[in-house]
C-alpha cells in the first residue's frame, strides 16, 4: 500500500501544464520572429546544428525532474509489514456536511472545523474498529471507503473542504443512502452512521432513509452543529457574507427538531455539538452500546520512506539535462531533422 505523508505538496504538480503552455507560446513567438528575418527554409540552412528534438528533450527532462521533486516532498511511503487479523470492533461511516453554512463561526473556530476536530478525536479513540468518510452538501460522495487504516482516515479528513462539492444544499438523504451501501457484508457487527450537520436547506427524504438503514441493522446518529441563534457565514472566495436576493445577510441556524427526527427514525440518538467537548463523550457512550464482532482487519504496520527513489530520479533527469547539448551530435551532423 502506498500513501503520502505530506500530500499537500502534490498540488505543485499543477504547475507542470502551466509550464508546458508557456513553452508552447514562447516557441510560437520565436517562430514568428524567425519568419520576420527571412525565408524559413533559408534559416534552417543557416542553422544546420540546431536540434528541435534535443531542445524538447531537455524541456521534458526538466519537467520530469520537477515532478519527481514534488513527489519526493510529498514523502511517499510503502507498507512493508501486512498484518491480517481478526479483532472485535464495530463499523462506522461518518457523513460530514460540507455545505457553505458549515463555515459559520457560532461554534468555534467554525462549525466545519469543530466537526473535523470531533471526528479526529473519535478516530483516535478507535482501536479494533473500521471507519469510512462521506462528504455531502447538495450531493454526497465517498471521501474514504471503510477501512481500519486510521492514519489514512485522518489524512483524508484534513483534505475536507466545502470546495469538494460544487452543488450547494444539505442532502442528508443522499448521504445516509450512500452510507447504507458502504458497509462490509459482515453480519452480527454493530454498524453506525454518524451524520454531522447543521440541518440547513434540508432536501427531504432523510427520515425514510434513516428508517431503511435501521431496518438493515444500522443505527443513525445525528450530530447537530451550531446554535439556534445562528450566525452569518462568508461565501468561499468572497469577502462578504452570504446575502439573500434582497441584499440582506443570511443567518444560518441549527435545526435541532429535524435532527432529532432523523435520529429517532434511525434508532440512534441526537447529540448537540457546542463549544464544549461534551458531544465527544456522549457519542462514544452511544457507540459503546453497539455489539462488537470479529472483524477481518488488514493493517500495514510499517511504512518505509520511498522519497529517495524520486530524489534519485530527479537527480538523474537533471544530470542528463545538463549533459545533453542543444546542438546535434557531431556523429549525426549530416542527418538533418528538417528533411521531409
Amino acid at each position: 500500500m502506498l500513501r503520502f505523508a505530506n500530500p499537500e505538496y502534490l498540488y505543485f504538480l499543477i504547475i507542470i501544464p502551466i509550464l508546458i503552455v508557456i513553452n508552447i507560446l514562447m516557441d510560437f513567438r520565436q517562430k514568428r520572429k524567425l519568419k520576420a528575418y527571412g525565408d524559413p527554409n533559408l534559416m534552417k540552412q543557416l542553422m544546420p546544428d540546431f536540434s528541435a528534438l534535443r531542445l524538447n528533450s531537455k524541456l521534458l527532462l526538466t519537467i520530469g525532474a520537477f515532478a519527481a521533486v514534488c513527489l519526493m516532498m510529498a514523502r511517499p511511503q510503502a507498507g512493508t509489514t501486512i498484518d491480517n487479523s481478526e479483532r472485535e470492533g464495530i463499523e462506522t461511516i461518518i457523513c460530514m456536511d460540507i455545505s457553505n453554512s458549515m463555515l459559520a463561526d457560532d461554534i468555534q473556530p467554525s462549525r466545519l472545523q469543530k466537526s473535523k476536530m470531533l471526528v479526529s478525536r473519535l478516530v483516535d479513540s478507535f482501536k479494533d474498529d473500521k471507519v469510512g468518510l462521506i462528504v455531502f452538501a447538495g450531493d454526497a460522495y465517498t471521501q474514504l471507503p471503510i477501512t481500519a487504516d486510521f492514519v489514512s482516515a485522518k489524512m483524508f479528513l484534513d483534505e475536507i473542504d466545502p470546495s469538494l462539492i460544487q452543488i450547494q444544499g444539505t442532502d442528508i438523504q443522499a448521504a445516509i443512502n450512500l452510507a447504507t451501501n458502504s458497509f462490509t457484508q459482515q453480519e452480527n457487527v454493530g454498524k453506525a452512521i454518524i451524520v454531522i450537520t447543521d440541518g440547513e436547506n434540508h432536501e427531504g427524504g432523510a427520515n425514510e432513509a434513516a428508517k431503511d438503514a435501521a431496518k438493515k441493522g444500522m443505527h443513525v446518529y445525528v450530530m447537530g452543529v451550531g446554535s439556534e441563534e445562528g450566525a452569518p457565514f462568508k461565501v468561499p472566495g468572497e469577502n462578504d457574507y452570504k446575502r439573500d436576493e434582497e441584499g440582506n445577510i443570511v443567518v444560518t441556524r441549527l435545526n435541532p427538531e429535524m435532527c432529532k427526527e432523523i435520529a429517532q427514525a434511525g434508532e440512534g440518538a441526537y447529540i448537540h455539538v457546542d463549544n464544549t467537548n461534551s458531544a465527544q463523550d456522549a457519542l462514544e457512550k452511544e457507540l459503546n452500546k453497539l455489539a462488537k464482532a470479529q472483524l477481518n482487519i488488514t493493517n500495514y504496520s510499517e511504512y518505509d520512506e520511498q522519497f529517495w527513489v524520486f530524489g534519485l530520479i530527479a537527480l538523474l533527469f537533471l544530470v542528463i539535462e545538463v549533459v545533453l547539448m542543444e546542438k546535434k551530435n557531431p556523429l549525426f551532423k549530416n542527418i538533418s531533422l528538417f528533411k521531409r
